[in-house]
């Protein structure tokens, strides 16, 4: 009814105008389409036809308008199911890949993938795919192409630099990893994983640097005291490659400062007396490991304490230092494990089957003491006793040598390690059954002979 009104409306105004033009132009108009050409017509049919060509077009343009619209809007409700039936094809996909049934998977993902080709988050499924499947080109390839659609997305470095690493190419995971940082500074996730590699390669200085952007990005209330031992660990470690490296006097004031820190922390000690023999300062370092060994028990301290003795050719020094202990503290058998090892080394066979059965004697069953003794037996011509005790030693291969185990991993080495090779974990390094030695007690003796004429009274516990 409205729309009749309003068409009712334009008619009258319509035939309104083309009076009033008829009435005060009564004369014809030419309208030239060419030269020398044209059609005359009444000006008021001229104008008037004006006027209808015009909302023609309008009208012409309104309604093509409209058409584009709904063609637009049709478009649009075609590329929504479309997508909507490509995310059902990925979500299943993706279900399929997560409970292991991979063929199911990829021909699900491919399928997303050829409905649209440019869906990142599909390209890295199929990425994950390829890598569970071992093919790490096609993975790589998938999350290149990834990259290029979506060049700022972090879980596409992420997945890249995982699967770099999980391949062997550490280089290539470490300049992802950077990448990744460049773009997030604070992205703690990326600098565990960047601290890490260096820590893998050695990069002690890299791995120190990266650790303190982990404390500064903030590691979580629940990280942070393991975040500031490794801090100390890996200053450790620089201080250490410092004394390899010459600058042993910037390493001991390093280690002193660790060890202020952390006063049970063995590898600064080690090190220190380290850095201390690099200085030529021998003697302190002697008071640093014999410091160390009363304080934290280790072997590694009268290991160091034998080398450097040996090295000098000065072995009388380091048996005063053991006689005059043993005479203190006839109770620490760990003391007299090594002080029988060092005779023994030196050939003083009697001594040191005295101080090897003394540690035997108090129930210990350590293949590492059955073998020092039996070769004791040995040099002393007692081939039935060193028989017994090779029996009870089979499997240690290396005479006159202690070997260390890591308390974490149970992990066996020949060598004293700062971190163990196996778990990585720092200060577990001990010697093998060192507890089992410490624990135990000598049994008690009338009388406790030193070599060198000396006589002392003693009760074992």
């Amino acid at each position: 009814m409205i729309y009749l009104a309003i068409l009712t409306f334009v008619f009258v105004i319509f035939a309104f105008c083309f009076l009033y033009f008829w009435g005060i132009n009564p004369g014809d108009m030419t309208v030239f389409y060419a030269a020398g050409e044209g059609l005359t017509f009444p000006a008021p049919i001229i104008i008037i036809g004006a006027i209808l060509i015009g909302l023609l077009l309008g009208n012409g343009l309104h309604i093509l308008s409209l058409i584009a619209h709904s063609f637009s809007h049709w478009r649009r409700d075609q590329s929504q199911k479309k997508a909507q039936e490509t995310n059902a094809i990925y979500r299943e996909g993706v279900g399929r890949l997560l409970s292991g049934d991979l063929k199911k998977a990829r021909t699900l993902l491919n399928k997303a993938i050829d409905r649209d080709p440019k869906r990142v988050d599909t390209l890295i499924a199929m990425a994950n795919l390829a890598a569970q499947e071992g093919n790490s080109t096609e993975s790589l390839g998938l999350l290149r192409k990834a990259g290029d659609l979506d060049p700022k997305s972090l879980e596409v470095l992420f997945k890249t630099a995982a699967i770099q690493e999980e391949t062997g190419h550490d280089d290539e995971a470490m300049a992802s990893y950077q990448e990744l940082i460049s773009r997030e500074k604070d992205n703690r996730k990326a600098l565990r994983s960047l601290r890490d590699l260096y820590i893998k390669h050695d990069r002690w200085q890299d791995a120190l640097e990266t650790q303190r952007q982990v404390l500064k990005a903030g590691p979580g209330a629940n990280r942070v005291a393991d975040e500031k031992a490794l801090l100390l660990y890996l200053r450790y470690e620089v201080a250490s490659q410092s004394i390899l490296n010459g600058s042993a006097d910037q390493a001991k004031s390093e280690l002193k400062d660790i060890l202020r820190q952390e006063p049970d922390f063995a590898p600064a000690q080690v090190s220190l007396g380290d850095a201390l023999v690099a200085l030529n300062q021998g003697d302190d370092a002697v008071k640093i490991w014999q410091e160390g060994y009363k304080k934290l028990g280790k072997g590694v301290f009268l290991e160091r304490l034998e080398d450097y003795f040996m090295e000098r050719e000065d072995p009388s020094s380091l048996l005063n230092f053991f006689r005059s202990e043993v005479l203190e503290q006839g109770d620490d058998l760990m003391f007299r494990l090594f002080y029988g090892k060092l005779c023994l080394r030196l050939e003083m066979v009697d001594e040191a089957k005295e101080q090897l059965q003394a540690v035997e004697s108090s129930g210990v069953e350590s293949p590492q003491v059955h073998l020092l003794l039996a070769e004791t037996y040995r040099r002393c011509r007692e081939p039935e006793q060193a028989i017994s005790e090779y029996k009870k030693a089979l499997g240690i291969s290396k005479r006159l040598h202690l070997n260390f185990v890591c308390e974490k991993c149970q992990n066996v080495s020949s060598e004293w390690n700062s971190r163990c090779p196996s778990c990585g974990e720092w200060n577990t390094s001990s010697l093998v059954d060192r507890k089992l030695i410490q624990d135990a007690r000598p049994l008690a003796l009338d009388k406790m002979v030193i070599h060198h004429g000396e006589q002392k009274e003693w009760a074992g516990a």
